[in-house]
């Protein structure tokens, strides 16, 4: 990554001599950060203030398929939030992105997985009834929209006019290095965001003040692309108003995606390629399996189980 060897090794002497860290403890850290470092070259970022949240999240995974206990992923993760937030302070980055990521549970995989009973009631309530409020109908069009492609916040907010093609029944995603995919959107998408274009964008678009934004797809109040905060709330509150007692975040929806299509039968490598994930191992997170299904494909499937 662009500078990062010259920031580790400014934050490894800030926590060896102004923290005044043990040697063991500051090996450990310049362990972790490296192999975090060496993880983000591997999936192409090439800077820091690059890196997302879901960048963060990924790694965390990655640990978790390769095995490692839940004390070694909540030590690394510690090490990746000390070093963010030393980024920070530099002003390296604008953002620290891995606060919000938290050490997953011993034993646990993707806690934050929705049900498709869940996933139905998130965007039911996103609708408000059928609501025709211009906001009401953009956050049921960007729910739809994500629960539909799996899309990163960053590929929602980033999304284009001219990057949804209706008549093909697809969407062009730009993901991390500005690599494009095609990916398809079903019916319930493409439903929701045709009424949200013709009845609420252009309520929305006429209340930018001087220039309008002539392309983004999910505009705010305002009349501007839509920010990845926002998005953050429009998921929290559509949580809310359905009762759903799991935390949720936008990647809950590219989580729940990816796993409804491995249960449902789509390969890994598939899936692999409409994420966008520049590794397979990546992907392989999605490959739990739950024990409502584990029994249901052993009583279906073993000759003598009923």
């Amino acid at each position: 990554m662009n500078g990062s060897d010259a920031l580790l090794e400014q934050f490894l002497a800030h926590i060896d001599v102004e923290r005044g860290l043990a040697k063991a403890t500051v090996k450990a850290y310049q362990a972790d950060i490296r192999k975090y470092l060496g993880w983000l070259d591997e999936q192409g970022v090439a800077d820091l203030d690059h890196v997302t949240t879901d960048d963060v999240e990924g790694y965390i995974a990655s640990l978790d398929q390769a095995g490692e206990s839940g004390r070694s992923k909540a030590r690394r993760l510690a090490s990746v939030h000390e070093f963010h937030k030393f980024a920070l302070a530099q002003g390296v980055v604008a953002d620290d992105v891995s606060a919000r990521v938290k050490a997953p549970k011993a034993g646990g995989h993707l806690p934050d997985v929705l049900s498709v009973d869940e996933v139905s009631r998130l965007l039911d309530a996103a609708a408000m009834g059928g609501s025709g409020d211009p906001v009401v109908l953009r956050d049921k069009a960007l729910l739809e929209f994500m629960y539909a492609t799996g899309c990163r916040v960053s590929e929602a907010v980033g999304a284009n006019l001219n990057d949804v093609d209706f008549d093909e029944r697809v969407v062009v995603l730009t993901g991390k290095g500005s690599k494009q995919r095609l990916v398809p959107l079903g019916q319930y998408a493409l439903k929701a965001l045709r009424r949200y274009l013709k009845e609420g964008r252009p309520e929305l678009e006429v209340k930018a003040k001087g220039s309008r934004e002539r392309r983004a797809i999910f505009l705010n109040k305002r009349g501007r692309r839509i920010s990845r905060q926002s998005v953050w709330e429009v998921v929290k509150n559509a949580g809310e108003r359905a009762h759903i007692a799991k935390p949720l975040h936008p990647h809950t929806l590219r989580h729940s995606f990816a796993t409804h299509l491995i249960q449902g039968g789509a390969d890994v490598r598939t899936v692999q390629e409409l994420l966008g994930h520049a590794s397979v191992t990546t992907t392989q997170i999605y490959t739990h399996v739950s024990p409502e299904n584990l029994i249901e494909t052993y009583l279906t499937a073993h000759p003598r189980a009923r």
